[in-house]
């Protein structure tokens, strides 16, 4: 890759794969989940996901692009982190395990979605930049979303099972 547009299009591919990843790996985290509102919030993201990749597929369609996804490395890491959790913990541990791994999730989200949209608008794609910038502030919220349940349930947790 050697212009901003052979980034941008590598990227947007790179997160096609990411999204549909996390379409499969969100009914996991919903299972996995204990508390009942992380239990939702994961139900509630995946239709969000979903919204996304349509979003996703119409922005390569603004560009002249097919919509196609390259491997995410980081991705598949951040969902292999998340699976091994699910094996390893228990408890109160488990969901606040699975809310990080879902916030390291979302950070990636918010910090490809944003590089995105400003190569979007520098490149001319001005839907492409309304498109990644909705998908952006969805991404936002939903972190957002999730650092409320993680302080909930921190405020929650007796004393006994927060220490070693």
């Amino acid at each position: 890759m050697k212009t901003l547009a052979e980034i941008f299009e590598h990227t947007l591919e790179d997160m096609y794969f990411a999204e549909n990843a996390i379409t499969k790996a969100l009914p996991k985290v919903a299972n996995a989940a204990k508390d009942a509102k992380l239990k939702k919030a994961a139900e509630d993201h995946l239709e969000e996901t979903k919204g996304q990749i349509k979003k996703l597929e119409q922005v390569f369609k603004s560009i002249g692009k097919k919509a196609t996804g390259t491997k995410c490395d980081a991705i598949e890491g951040l969902i292999k982190e998340a699976d091994g959790l699910m094996k390893e913990a228990s408890g109160t541990a488990l969901d606040a395990g699975l809310l990080a791994a879902c916030q390291a999730v979302e950070h990636y989200e918010i910090s490809r979605y944003g590089s995105l949209r400003e190569w979007a608008k520098d490149l001319g794609h001005e839907e492409a930049h309304t498109l990644l910038s909705e998908i952006l502030d969805q991404e936002k919220a939903t972190n957002n979303k999730l650092t409320s349940l993680a302080v909930t349930a921190i405020n929650k947790t007796p004393p006994s099972a927060r220490a070693a």
